[in-house]
């Protein structure tokens, strides 16, 4: 889980940089980013099977979805569209929350939901500093955002141990 989440906001943040300055592998480091989705979903098939996954694979792929096209509203300048997909963005959130609470008792959904709004307000802080180009700020908020992913990995990897003690009980 930790390898994962530290893909997950090395290549967000890859994208977040393609995207703000114009980058000629935007496409190429979104399409790397998006194939955490399914990373991601190989490990709750393991132990949810392929309904489960399917269901986090879409939910999170939306996820990052929303983040791509928040930045390139937010570099647009169009306030209208930012304050749309950002509301979709944080609903996208508490239905994450919610799935990983209805999957395992040890993901409470209000933890859930504080740990994902705090991931998407830095990633936001994240993604602001980079359009600003305020690079002293925009690198520290990626040295917060990296110790969150790994808290997150640390919360999903113990939810599974705990539900699943047997399979880690070699």
């Amino acid at each position: 889980m930790r390898t994962l989440w530290e893909q997950h906001v090395a290549w967000t943040r890859m994208t977040i940089i393609s995207i703000a300055e114009g980058l000629a592998d935007e496409e190429q480091t979104t399409k790397r980013l998006l194939r955490n989705v399914p990373d991601m979903g190989a490990i709750f098939r393991l132990f949810y099977g392929n309904q489960v996954a399917a269901r986090f694979e879409t939910l999170f792929r939306d996820h990052l979805v929303l983040a791509a096209q928040l930045v390139k509203a937010a570099k647009a300048g169009d306030d209208a569209k930012v304050a749309e997909i950002n509301k979709k963005w944080y609903a996208n959130a508490d239905e994450l929350a919610k799935f990983f609470s209805s999957i395992n008792p040890y993901w409470p959904e209000n933890e859930m939901k504080k740990m994902l709004y705090e991931h998407l307000d830095m990633t936001k802080a994240e993604a602001i500093y980079r359009l600003h180009k305020d690079y002293a700020s925009d690198i520290a908020a990626y040295d917060r955002i990296e110790q969150q992913a790994l808290a997150m990995a640390d919360m999903f990897s113990q939810g599974f141990m705990k539900q699943f003690p047997s399979a880690f009980n070699a």
